[in-house]
C-alpha cells in the first residue's frame, strides 16, 4: 500500500509540474563552478537551510600560521577542475569571496576502513574518491555522481532543512559511511570549538557542532537517520593536543560507544550490502536543538522515498522559476534560469519547522508570522538581488527585512546587520547597506511591518559613531585616509546609504531625519579631486593624499575596486556627479575610457578575486561597485551606449559553461544583474522607485507578480546585432525617457521594445 501511495503522490506531482512550463530543465548548477564563480553544484531547495554538495578538496585556511591563497578557490567547497571528491557536506555559501561552513561531511566507502581523506594526487591513500564529469549530473534540487574508486553511485536531494542521500553500493561485507565532523570550508587549527554526538539507536544519531570562524559563535545541531540498521560503528579523535581527558578513559570510546565529544572527530558506520543496494540517509539541521532537528526531519521527509523528495523539491524550484517566463534562445534561457536559480538560493531560511531559531543574543526566539532568514551578503545584494525580490519575491523580502529588524532588536550594539549568518554578524565589507534594502522595500510597498520603527533602526545604525569611522564621517564629511585603508569606499557608500535613509524619511514625513541625511548624502563630494578627475583619499588636514594611482587596488582607499570604478559610485545622484566631473561630454569620454582601456598585468597581482575573465577594459564586472556604471550613459547625451555596453557585458560575462561567470556570484548579485538586464531595465539606485532602461536580451518576458497581475515585456526585431532601442511603448503610450517606475510594473501591463542595429 505504501508503494501504491508513493506512486500516486508522484503522479500527482507530475501533473502539477506539467501545469506550468518546465523551467527546471534550463537550470545548470555546474555553471560558475570553474574558476571564479564560487558556486556549488549540489542540491538545495529555494532559500533552503541545507546546501548538500560535494567538496573536492580539504585545503586549509592557513599553512605554517600564514594565509594560504589556494584556499580561495574553495569558498564553495567545489572546483570543477579537481579530479577527486572528499565528501558531501550540508552547508555552503553560494558565490562568496570568503567562506565558512562545510558542516557534517559524509562519504561512503567500501573495503578497508580509512579515516583520513588522503590527498588529491593519491586518492587511494584515504577515503576520497576520483570521479569524472561524464558520470556527474547537477540539476536544481538534485545531484548525482559516480565515485569511481569504490564503485558507489551517490545521489543527493534536499528539502528546506533536511538533506537526503542515496548511495548505491556493490555487494560487500565492508561498506562504510563516514561522518567527518572535523571537515569544514576555510578550515584551520582550533576552528572546531566542540562536537557532540549521541548514537540513539542503530539507525538514529544526533549531535551538534560549534565552530569559531567567520561567525565566531556558530552552533549547528543535527539528526542523522539511516534507512537500514548499521552493524557497528566507531570514531577516532584526532585532537592530539587535548591534555586533560577526564575519567572517560575508563571506556573504550573508539568502538560502539554511544556518546562522543571532542574537537576533532570522525565517525564511521558499517554495513553489509547486496549488489546495487541503496543505503539512504536523512540528515536534518537545526539552529536550536537535536530535538528540533528530529522534528524537522519528521515534518519534511517522513518516509524513505528519495524520488518523491527529489520530485517535490524540483516542483518547488519550478514554481519559483515560473515567476518570470521568458522566450529566448536556448543558451540565453540556460543563462537566465540558472541565474534565477542562483538568485533564489540565499538568503537562507534560519528557523525550524516550529518557528524557533537562535538569535543574535544566542537565545532561542520564535518567529511570529514571518520566516526568519540569514546569509545577508548585503554589500553585494542590496544592489540588484533585493530589488529583484521586491518584484518577484515580495513576501519573502518583507520577511527578510523583518529578520534584519529582529537582528537589530537582539543586538547589544543596536545595529542592523552588515553581513550576517547563523546568529552572527561577521562585519564583512563596507557600508551599512541593510538600510538600502529596508528603504527600498518600504518605498516599493513590500514591507508589511512598522515602517517608522524600521527607519529608527536605520538611523541608529547610521549614527553608530564607534563603527568603522562613522563618527569621523559625521564630523568631517569624509573619513581621513590615516584612519583606514578603505576611507574612500566607506565615505562613498555611507553617502549612498544616507540618501536611502533620507528617501525613507521623506516618505514617512520625518522631516528632521530627512534634513540630516540628505545633507550627509552629499559627502561623496569631499573625496572628489577635480585636479585629477577621480575620487581620492583625503588626509585629516583636508589635503588629498599625494601618493595616488587610479588603477591600483592597493593602498588607495578602496575595497575590492580602484578609483576608476569607484569614482562613478554616486548612484543616487548621477546628475550631480556629471556636473562635478565637468559636464556630460567629459563624463561620457571618461565612461568610454573605462570600457576601452587596457589594464596592466600589475593590476591583477594585487587582486585575489578578479582575473581578466571578469573585466571589460577597466570596467570590473566581477566585483560589484561598478554594476550600475553601464547605465550611467542614460544621464548623458549618448544613452545608446548603455544599450551597447549592457548587451556586451551579458555576452562576455555570462555563458552556459562551467566557467561561465566572470566573478564571484556573491549570493546572487551577479545573477540578479543579469536577470534585470536581460529584461531591459535595472535599479541603478535602490531606494528610488525608478529603473533605468537598457537593452533587453529576451524575445519576451512575463513577470508573474505576487499581487496576481502580470507585466509583459515584448521585444520586436530582437537579434544579436539589434542591440539599440528604437522606441518603447508602455500600455500603448510612448516612453520618452530612459526609465520606468516600479509602480507602473506592479500595476501590470505591457512594455514593447522595438530594436534596431542603429542607435537612436
Amino acid at each position: 500500500m505504501k508503494r501504491i501511495a508513493s506512486i500516486i503522490t508522484c503522479l500527482i506531482s507530475i501533473v502539477v509540474f506539467a501545469q506550468k512550463e518546465n523551467l527546471v530543465q534550463y537550470v545548470k548548477p555546474i555553471i560558475g563552478t570553474q574558476r571564479m564563480g564560487h558556486v556549488y553544484p549540489g542540491a538545495t531547495s529555494p532559500f533552503g537551510m541545507v546546501q548538500l554538495s560535494p567538496d573536492t578538496d580539504t585545503i586549509p585556511y592557513a599553512v605554517n600560521g600564514k594565509y594560504n591563497p589556494d584556499v580561495y578557490k574553495y569558498c564553495a567547497g567545489y572546483q570543477y577542475d579537481d579530479k577527486t571528491i572528499v565528501g558531501f557536506s550540508h552547508t555552503h555559501f553560494s558565490g562568496t569571496g570568503h567562506s565558512d561552513l562545510g558542516d557534517f561531511q559524509i562519504m561512503p566507502t567500501v573495503g578497508k576502513l580509512q579515516l583520513n581523506p588522503g590527498t588529491a594526487d593519491k586518492p587511494l591513500s584515504g577515503f576520497r574518491s576520483s570521479f569524472s564529469h561524464k558520470n556527474e549530473v547537477a540539476e536544481a534540487g538534485y545531484y548525482k555522481v559516480k565515485l569511481d574508486d569504490d564503485n558507489i553511485l551517490a545521489e543527493l536531494t534536499a528539502t528546506t532543512s533536511v538533506g537526503m542521500h542515496q548511495y548505491t553500493f556493490p555487494k560487500t561485507n565492508d561498506a562504510h559511511i563516514i561522518l567527518d565532523l572535523m571537515a569544514g570550508i576555510y578550515n584551520y587549527e582550533d576552528k572546531n570549538v566542540w562536537t557532540f554526538v549521541r548514537v540513539v539507536n542503530d539507525t538514529l544519531v544526533t549531535g551538534y557542532k560549534q565552530t569559531n570562524g567567520w561567525g565566531r559563535t556558530r552552533t549547528v545541531y543535527f539528526a542523522m537517520s539511516f534507512s537500514k540498521p548499521f552493524k557497528g560503528y566507531g570514531q577516532k579523535n584526532f585532537d592530539t593536543k587535548q591534555i586533560y581527558r577526564g575519567f572517560w578513559r575508563k571506556f573504550n570510546q573508539e568502538q560502539n560507544f554511544p556518546e562522543i565529544a571532542g574537537k576533532k572527530i570522525r565517525m564511521y558506520f558499517d554495513f553489509d550490502t547486496e549488489e546495487d543496494e541503496k543505503v539512504k540517509i536523512k540528515f536534518a539541521l537545526s539552529p536550536v536543538s537535536q530535538k528540533n532537528a528530529i522534528e524537522n526531519m519528521q515534518n519534511e521527509i517522513p518516509d524513505w522515498d528519495f524520488e518523491k523528495v527529489k520530485l517535490q523539491t524540483q516542483e518547488n524550484w519550478n514554481n519559483e522559476l515560473n515567476k518570470i517566463v521568458i522566450d529566448a534562445s536556448n543558451d540565453n534561457k540556460i543563462n537566465f534560469y540558472t541565474a534565477m536559480y542562483h538568485a533564489f538560493i540565499s538568503p537562507t531560511t534560519y528557523m525550524d519547522t516550529n518557528g524557533e531559531y537562535k538569535g543574535l543574543d544566542q537565545e532561542v526566539h520564535k518567529a511570529a508570522g514571518f520566516t526568519n532568514y540569514t546569509t545577508f551578503s548585503l554589500w553585494d545584494t542590496y544592489r540588484a538581488l533585493h530589488p529583484l525580490f521586491n518584484l518577484v519575491q515580495t513576501n519573502r523580502n518583507s520577511d527578510m527585512v523583518q529578520s534584519m529588524i529582529e537582528h537589530y532588536n537582539q543586538s547589544t550594539l543596536k545595529m542592523l546587520p552588515i553581513w550576517s549568518h547563523y546568529a552572527n554578524d561577521n562585519w564583512c565589507m563596507s557600508g551599512y547597506h541593510s538600510v538600502s534594502v529596508i528603504a527600498d522595500a518600504i518605498i516599493k510597498g513590500s514591507y508589511k511591518g512598522d515602517a517608522n520603527k524600521a527607519l529608527d533602526a536605520c538611523v541608529a545604525t547610521a549614527r553608530k559613531r564607534s563603527y568603522e569611522n562613522i563618527g569621523d564621517y559625521i564630523d568631517k564629511g569624509y573619513i581621513a585616509a590615516e584612519k583606514t585603508d578603505i576611507s574612500v569606499s566607506n565615505t562613498l557608500e555611507y553617502s549612498y546609504d544616507d540618501w536611502t535613509i533620507a528617501q525613507l524619511a521623506e516618505k514617512l514625513n520625518r522631516q528632521d531625519i530627512y534634513n540630516e541625511f540628505i545633507k550627509r548624502a552629499d559627502n561623496w563630494k569631499n573625496n572628489y579631486d577635480a585636479s585629477v578627475g577621480f575620487m581620492r583619499p583625503k588626509l585629516a588636514d583636508g589635503t588629498f593624499k599625494k601618493e595616488f594611482d587610479a588603477l591600483s587596488t592597493h593602498g588607495q582607499g578602496f575595497i575590492e575596486g580602484n578609483s576608476w570604478n569607484y569614482s562613478f559610485f554616486v548612484p543616487h545622484n548621477p546628475t550631480a556627479l556629471i556636473d562635478t566631473m565637468g559636464g556630460k561630454s567629459i563624463f561620457t569620454k571618461k565612461l568610454d575610457n573605462l570600457f576601452t582601456m587596457h589594464l596592466p598585468d600589475s593590476f591583477f597581482a594585487e587582486t585575489e578575486d578578479i582575473t581578466r575573465d571578469g573585466i571589460i577594459g577597466g570596467y570590473v564586472h566581477g566585483n560589484e561597485p561598478a554594476h550600475h556604471v553601464a547605465y550611467l550613459y542614460n544621464w548623458t547625451y549618448q544613452p545608446w551606449k548603455t544599450q551597447a555596453q549592457v548587451r556586451n557585458i551579458m555576452k562576455m560575462q555570462y555563458k552556459p559553461t562551467p566557467d561561465g561567470l566572470g566573478g564571484n556570484d556573491d549570493c546572487g548579485q551577479m545573477s540578479a544583474w543579469y536577470i534585470f538586464s536581460s529584461m531591459g531595465f535595472y535599479p541603478v539606485a535602490p531606494g528610488s522607485s525608478e529603473y533605468s532602461i537598457g537593452s533587453p536580451l529576451v524575445n519576451n518576458a512575463k513577470i508573474n507578480l505576487e499581487n496576481g497581475k502580470t507585466f509583459e515585456i515584448v521585444v520586436k526585431n530582437q537579434s544579436d546585432k539589434n542591440v539599440f532601442v528604437k522606441n518603447i511603448t508602455l500600455n500603448g503610450k510612448p516612453v520618452n525617457n530612459y526609465s520606468i517606475d516600479h509602480s507602473e510594473i506592479v500595476k501590470g501591463g505591457k512594455m514593447i521594445f522595438t530594436m534596431s542595429n542603429k542607435h537612436n
